[in-house]
């Protein structure tokens, strides 16, 4: 039997909603003109996306550490980047720093 080849998706998946956020309990909401995937109050995330931001197939669920902020390529806050480790599996990733973000607490967590 053959097997079906299934096409992985390459472009961003758009998920605008609100979460409560695992490391610190707040209710996170909707960031309005731009996407949240992190809560701005303690600057955690969690690894829910495997291939693409908002796919939300990871099976790992592990909290992601902000670690460091570093001069972004993309129209963030600041121009900035977060980069977040996951705590569980070690991924880490680049995410848009929003201009509600609390960073002064990165490394302080």
């Amino acid at each position: 039997m053959k097997k079906l080849m299934v096409p992985s998706r390459k472009n961003f998946i758009a998920k605008n909603e609100s979460f409560t956020c695992k490391k610190c309990g707040a209710l996170v909401a909707p960031l309005g003109r731009s996407y949240r995937n992190h809560c701005p109050f303690c600057m955690y995330s969690l690894h829910v996306d495997r291939d693409v931001p908002g796919d939300r197939l990871s099976e790992c669920q592990g909290l992601m550490k902000p670690l460091r902020l570093e001069k972004g390529n993309r129209k963030g806050w600041l121009g900035m980047d977060v980069i977040h480790c996951c705590e569980t599996c070690g991924k880490t990733i680049k995410n848009l720093l929003a201009e509600d973000d609390q960073w002064e607490r990165i490394g302080k967590i």
